[in-house]
């Protein structure tokens, strides 16, 4: 068994304001995805020029904020928002959805498109291997929280989470880390150095996390306010996972069967 390594989640304290692990976490996945976006435009513009980048990240980041936490409020504790509206606000805290995130990504990449006149499918494919680096700094996040842990486990790298009882669980917060954060960037990163179909990109980002997130909700405890959402087994991350695997295997599809670059 593994020893958790408590972290104090709050990074920085300057009188009333604390500046939290959570929050650097993606403020370090933006800076490194806004530097590796210029850089490849820089070389393979495709339409795009860098200063571009800051106002297309400054619409993502809205989008993932906003639809992140209403997202997560929506889809694990819709409860919660009805009673107290005022917890949206509190992103510090955790919760925030990625599904949720991804389509207020979406909206916000469609506006920035219909502002410049831009083509949606040429944004998305723009920054979709660069995803991967705030969602793998988003789980490290998740860890140094404490947050999201596993199911209980026997295997020799199970932790003791601080909040997650007395028996050694998963990591499952670096489970994801690996796949969604490392495993995902490399495959979009190399796959999208050569000219693909338009959509192939944003495709294949949308088929391999949505398997790799209903992987790893096989060794994730599944949100105590819902619990399992079909059939005894399935967690809503997965049934959540299940619509991005068909829309990225159809994009996919339709990418090269128009192969229009």
């Amino acid at each position: 068994m593994l020893t958790y390594p408590t972290i104090n989640p709050v990074a920085l304290q300057l009188g009333p304001l604390s500046i939290h692990w959570y929050g650097l976490m993606y403020l370090a996945g933006f800076i490194a995805g806004w530097a590796l976006l210029v850089m490849r435009v820089k070389r393979s513009p495709r339409g795009f020029q860098p200063d571009q980048i800051s106002d297309i990240l400054f619409y993502a980041a809205l989008g993932i904020i906003l639809g992140g936490r209403l997202g997560y409020m929506l889809f694990y504790q819709l409860d919660d928002m009805i009673h107290y509206p005022l917890h949206v606000f509190q992103i510090w805290q955790g919760g925030m959805s990625f599904h949720g995130g991804l389509l207020g990504v979406m909206i916000a990449m469609w506006l920035y498109a219909r502002k410049t006149g831009k083509s949606f499918a040429d944004i998305t494919d723009l920054i979709a291997p660069v995803v991967p680096i705030g969602l793998g700094c988003g789980r490290i996040g998740n860890f140094i929280n404490g947050e999201l842990w596993g199911r209980v486990t026997d295997m020799p790298w199970g932790m003791i989470f601080p909040t997650g009882g007395d028996l050694p669980r998963h990591p499952s917060q670096l489970y994801e880390f690996m796949l969604e954060g490392v495993v995902l960037f490399l495959a979009l990163w190399f796959f999208s150095k050569k000219e693909r179909p338009r959509w192939a990109v944003s495709g294949l980002f949308l088929l391999l996390y949505g398997l790799f997130r209903f992987t790893v909700e096989f060794f994730r405890e599944p949100d105590i306010q819902i619990g399992f959402v079909a059939f005894g087994w399935m967690s809503k991350g997965q049934l959540l996972s299940i619509p991005m695997i068909l829309a990225g295997v159809i994009l996919m599809i339709y990418a090269y069967a128009r192969k229009k670059i």
